[in-house]
């Protein structure tokens, strides 16, 4: 490996380690991932590495790693270095930064959706995304008003498995799920109504999409009214609802095991 060690040469291209935190990404799509867990899941894929930023301990622990990919600049620096360019304390000694892969048209999409509606929890993103991976659900719909799912704290959050789901990000709800429909996709909103069915009693066909809405307000109306269906989770009365992270969790794992 060449290692490149930080001068005043080359101090100008690691500004990016800077500027691009939580939702912020440049024209070429550019992102920064954080941990080694992190990055070296995304070395393991089709993402294009622009850089690496890290200690001599991460080069020489996964050496045989980085190797495999091509990967133009590999800076090598101390951790307190490293904290005064990112600008805050760090709990790891690696950085990259890479290419978001290109979206997926929504008619592309697999037969099994998770989407969401109004999100605003970095958090919630990353955490759904880790669990639609885990249980095979591959495709992950967000409203671009919404945290990104290759913000630096999804991303971390997600532990780098987004770069397993098909990801495509949309611009109006009710246009977006006519399209679904259109596809042949049933659509399930996840709510507490009058009319909604128990999770346990739900028929769930071959092409399902599963719409998650925001986590204090929850879907609207009008949002609702566009779905097939509607379904809940069966709780003890005294519990009014979940984290909307660890509900789609429980209904993605529902819906991926129905016989």
């Amino acid at each position: 490996m060449n290692l490149i060690k930080i001068d005043e040469t080359n101090r100008h291209e690691l500004e990016i380690y800077h500027k691009l935190r939580e939702n912020a990404f440049t024209e070429d799509n550019s992102f920064i991932a954080d941990s080694p867990k992190v990055v070296n899941i995304l070395l393991q894929t089709d993402i294009h590495v622009k850089s690496i930023l890290a200690t001599s301990e991460y080069y020489e622990e996964f050496s045989e790693l980085i190797s495999k990919k091509d990967i133009p600049k590999l800076f090598v620096i101390d951790k307190k270095e490293m904290e005064s360019i990112v600008g805050h304390k760090i709990h790891h000694n690696c950085m990259m930064h890479g290419i978001r892969p290109q979206e997926t048209p929504l008619e592309n999409l697999g037969d099994n959706i998770i989407m969401l509606d109004d999100i605003t929890s970095t958090e919630n993103v990353g955490s759904i995304a880790r669990s639609a991976a885990a249980l095979g659900v591959n495709s992950y719909l967000l409203p671009r008003y919404a945290p990104h799912p290759y913000a630096r704290r999804a991303l971390r959050v997600s532990m780098g498995h987004i770069v397993k789901l098909h990801v495509h990000i949309y611009d109006d709800i009710f246009s977006t799920l006519e399209a679904l429909k259109a596809n042949g996709y049933r659509i399930f909103a996840a709510e507490v109504t009058e009319n909604s069915k128990s999770l346990m009693s739900v028929g769930v066909p071959q092409k399902w999409v599963l719409l998650m809405g925001h986590e204090g307000k929850g879907l609207s109306q009008e949002v609702i009214d566009m779905c097939d269906e509607v379904v809940e989770i069966e709780m003890m009365d005294d519990v009014r609802s979940l984290n909307v992270g660890v509900a789609a969790s429980i209904m993605m794992h529902r819906f991926k095991n129905i016989v």
